[in-house]
């Protein structure tokens, strides 16, 4: 079983930044492909950026060239570097994880994006 517990969200001006983090509890969080979605009312759930085990990166094309996707193995956790966020990016961010063919969610963390 794998829980996974998101934080770092919170109001933020345009252009500004923010990191979340994810923290992960169960065994083998190296073995773990992960990802970051991002979810607006009456909006399909969209994928941010992914990072596999192997430490392979891929954004989305809204976020590209300003968010980072990265992971410690060592500490369990998923990060999510924001950078010159626009109010776009106004949403709650999850957490996702799978391993040995599961999917887990976490339950999410707000960034609002606002002046």
């Amino acid at each position: 079983q794998v829980q996974l517990v998101e934080s770092g969200g919170g109001l933020v001006q345009p252009g500004g930044s923010l990191r979340l983090s994810c923290a992960a509890s169960g065994r083998d969080f190296s073995m773990y492909d992960m990802a970051w979605y991002r979810q607006t009312p009456g909006k399909q759930r969209e994928s941010v950026a992914v990072i596999t085990s192997g430490g392979t990166t891929t954004y989305a094309d809204s976020v590209k060239g300003r968010f980072t996707i990265s992971k410690d193995n060592l500490k369990n956790t998923l990060y999510l570097q924001m950078n010159s966020l626009k109010p776009d990016d106004t949403a709650v961010y999850l957490c996702y994880a799978r391993w040995f063919f599961k999917n887990y969610w976490g339950q999410g963390t707000q960034v609002t994006v606002s002046s």
